[in-house]
């Protein structure tokens, strides 16, 4: 390998180590109370400036950390669209929307720390859109699954699909939460494993958005 490669080769180690630094310590404590040196530490480096050298602001650590965990769930999402066919009904579409994220979060293997920094990130408004916009881009394969729910649920008014996705995505973040911290702590209910927690997740997530719509868009409430 020539000097440049090999320094590549450095770069790349380096990046990889600071980003696995950094999840794991956001996901413990935060991301807003973690600091550049910290996670420079944390990751081997004798340079506490080396988080900024290489990834810039924070904000710019966390799209770097949430793009590699995107590009990953996609290309499974992919391969999962690619095998189900034709969808005959909503737990059709409910677990092909699940499994690309238990899939990629069972190929971790445990500890793992994704799913609690995700939850982090998602409490934070500004790093939620950056997670999301990270996820929109490298994933064609969330429109269609789009068009598909549309096709089995053309009367759901847009204001409760909105509510329903978040719901949805809300509930998966969190049950990704336990099982991941479970397995890592080898806690009772470690006895779950990714499969499972799929499994529940479809279901809980079919009757979410198969549920009657007992109060319209735009009603007051009490009335």
């Amino acid at each position: 390998m020539s000097g440049r490669g090999v320094r590549g080769a450095q770069v790349e180690a380096t990046r990889a180590a600071i980003l696995d630094a950094a999840e794991r310590l956001f996901a413990e404590h935060g991301v807003h109370t973690v600091s550049n040196r910290q996670i420079s530490i944390a990751a081997g480096q004798g340079n506490t400036a080396a988080v900024g050298y290489h990834f810039g602001t924070k904000t710019d650590l966390v799209r770097a950390i949430a793009g590699r965990h995107a590009k990953a769930i996609a290309e499974i999402r992919d391969r999962v669209l690619a095998e189900a066919g034709d969808f005959t009904c909503v737990r059709d579409w409910a677990a092909c929307t699940v499994r690309p994220v238990t899939e990629h979060m069972a190929a971790l293997g445990s500890p793992s720390w994704f799913a609690r920094f995700n939850a982090q990130v998602s409490a934070d408004p500004a790093l939620f859109e950056v997670m999301m916009n990270e996820d929109d881009l490298v994933s064609a394969s969330r429109e269609q699954l789009r068009n598909v729910l549309d096709r089995f649920l053309p009367d759901l008014p847009h204001q409760v699909t909105a509510v329903r996705v978040l719901m949805a995505r809300h509930l998966i973040v969190q049950m990704c939460v336990e099982t991941e911290r479970a397995l890592a702590e080898g806690s009772a209910t470690a006895r779950l494993n990714w499969e499972d927690t799929a499994s529940d997740l479809a279901e809980a997530i079919t009757a979410l958005w198969e549920a009657p719509v007992t109060r319209r868009p735009g009603d007051v409430a009490g009335k």
